[in-house]
């Protein structure tokens, strides 16, 4: 077994979780889409673009060649936006090790097919489950990068194949937990984007902690009706990959889906968050493939229903948290 590792996609997440998997003793070849930000990488081990005034370890290079960024790599990190995937795959694909293993760090459902990331590389790739994973948990991007202590699991349908990676990403202030429910984690990654939307706009209109812990409660409730839904261990959510991402996306201003749903409160649109930002909100693409997923499943689903109705200019932020106070009342466990 080699020691490296090729990370496709140099944004914040990317570059973050590279320094993980260098102080973890991996090499790294980070593949960046734009060539000013791999030659920044490489000559002042900085990503100035996404990570301004965070120095890399120099076992970190990168390039904007991806047959050189994945020569000799065992384990492959894939960290471009999710929607994007199915496009890119194909472009990396003819370099890649026959016995590489893949590793997802994309929080999306696929518009369209409605499938999750680790399904679009199976499909793209032809690749089994056993050479597939993903890394989820409350991991903000900047913290990480400044090597504050987080946790995160690491989830394959092979035991084993989680174990190694979890050996590989182990570093002095990243700690991994292993799982073999791999939809569990990416139903909780690709959900929690929309409630911390959600949580977001609340905190543009002007609404306080009982408003966002209401709308975070509510958010795993029906994270976990979808993904219990299509088979997840329901522990799953309450752990790292749900309970844990949920709480820090929700609640950190260093959250992109949280600053993006903030500014709908406050009053922007849609295109004018977009052209103001580089960093994509990934719940703002997946919030109409998991209200699909949802309706073609006959699973309640009001958060992601009015995140999307905003997203697409059917409704206000106004009209959101009222909607959401004036439907019927119930059971809270029902």
């Amino acid at each position: 077994m080699g020691n490296k590792v090729a990370v496709l996609g140099a944004g914040s997440w990317g570059t973050a979780f590279s320094i993980v998997l260098a102080d973890a003793g991996n090499d790294v070849s980070v593949w960046a889409r734009r060539e000013e930000i791999a030659a920044s990488i490489n000559e002042r081990h900085e990503n100035v673009d996404y990570l301004p005034g965070i120095e890399l370890p120099r076992t970190i290079t990168a390039t904007h060649d991806p047959e050189r960024a994945l020569a000799g790599a065992d384990v492959v990190v894939l960290a471009v936006p999710s929607q994007s995937l199915r496009e890119n795959l194909p472009t990396f694909l003819p370099f890649v090790d026959k016995d590489a293993v893949f590793v997802s760090l994309m929080k999306g459902v696929e518009l369209g097919t409605l499938k999750r990331m680790s399904e679009v590389v199976a499909e793209v790739g032809d690749i089994g489950a056993h050479r597939i994973a993903v890394v989820s948990g409350p991991n903000l991007a900047r913290e990480i990068a400044r090597r504050e202590p987080a946790a995160s699991v690491v989830a394959c349908a092979d035991e084993n194949v989680a174990n190694m990676l979890q050996e590989r990403v182990h570093s002095p202030a990243f700690r991994p937990y292993t799982s073999v429910d791999v939809l569990g984690c990416e139903f909780g990654g690709a959900y929690k984007n929309v409630v911390a939307l959600c949580v977001g706009m609340a905190v543009g209109l002007g609404f306080g902690d009982n408003t966002t812990a209401s709308l975070i409660t509510r958010g795993l409730a029906e994270t976990a009706r979808l993904a219990m839904n299509q088979g997840a261990n329901p522990l799953t959510l309450m752990g790292l990959a749900g309970l844990g991402d949920l709480v820090a996306t929700c609640s950190s201003p260093l959250s992109r889906n949280r600053t993006f749903g903030e500014k709908l409160g406050q009053g922007l649109t849609v295109e004018q968050i977009y052209a103001s930002t580089r960093q994509v909100a990934e719940g703002a693409k997946s919030c109409s493939s998991l209200r699909a997923l949802a309706a073609r499943t006959g699973v309640e689903a009001p958060i992601v229903d009015a995140v999307d109705e905003v997203v697409q200019g059917a409704l206000t932020t106004e009209q959101l948290m009222e909607a959401f106070i004036s439907r019927d009342t119930k059971a809270e466990l029902s």
